[in-house]
């Protein structure tokens, strides 16, 4: 069974008197452990299908199905928890607490979900070693490098162990040296951790870490890609940088 589904999703906003189909019948699955990388020209719907697909937000039409279940069944706080319990968030904006320092941050989800955080020592641990922050464990944001507050916010959304990753231009505000890092974390996080990894991303380079790459335009799916894994990550980002301009042209 896919890990999640978007089944026929269209998604319609109203800007004064014109209404804006942002997605106009998404079909997707994704399996557990996959690397999946969304990619299209602006406005053509990425960062809303990240949204719906996390539950962050419900479509006009279609439903979703997270971790088996159908969210357009569930209330909106049943709705809210699995979410909670199931999937991971990483924005752009690292979005860390000013005033906690770094492993409190990571362990700000255990807390609002009213557990123990001393039960999670081993998993903190873990975490703050895939992210090579340990020496930096106690540092606040303001006192982080933008990569460091990056491997914050990922370790923040694993620490749950959720089925789901979901990252929205995690390398948008990152220098490319900082950004290749990033991506080479997440993509240790699925081989290691069997983490399932969503991404949305206007950077070729980044989405040459996926193991699938799926192009939006005008809010539908126009384009697959998948890999083979015998390819190098160059030809990868070629056959990446082909299409996309192939979809601008």
């Amino acid at each position: 069974m896919p890990v999640l589904e978007a089944r026929q999703i269209r998604k319609q906003y109203r800007m004064g008197e014109h209404q804006v189909d942002a997605l106009a019948g998404i079909e997707l699955q994704v399996e557990k452990g996959e690397f999946m990388a969304i990619m299209g020209p602006s406005g053509s719907g990425k960062s809303t299908l990240l949204h719906l697909l996390g539950g962050l937000d419900v479509p006009t039409e279609g439903n979703i199905i997270l971790a088996g279940q159908s969210l357009d069944r569930l209330s909106e706080k049943k709705a809210t928890l699995v979410r909670r319990h199931n999937v991971g968030f990483v924005f752009q904006f690292f979005n860390l607490l000013p005033m906690l320092s770094a492993e409190e941050n990571i362990l700000l989800p255990v807390i609002i979900d009213g557990k123990d955080p001393r039960k999670y020592k081993d998993r903190l641990d873990s975490l703050l070693e895939l992210v090579n922050l340990m020496d930096r464990r106690h540092h606040k944001p303001d006192q982080l490098s933008g990569g460091e507050q990056q491997r914050v916010a990922i370790a923040r959304a694993l620490i749950t162990q959720p089925a789901i990753l979901l990252a929205d231009e995690p390398t948008g505000n990152l220098d490319s040296k900082t950004g290749t890092a990033i991506m080479e974390l997440l993509r240790r996080s699925c081989e290691e951790l069997e983490q399932t990894v969503i991404v949305v991303t206007h950077d070729a380079r980044a989405a040459a870490y996926a193991q699938r790459v799926i192009f939006l335009r005008d809010g539908l799916v126009v384009k697959e890609l998948c890999p083979d894994p015998s390819q190098t990550w160059n030809q990868k980002l070629r056959d990446i940088i082909d299409t996309m301009e192939e979809l601008e042209s």
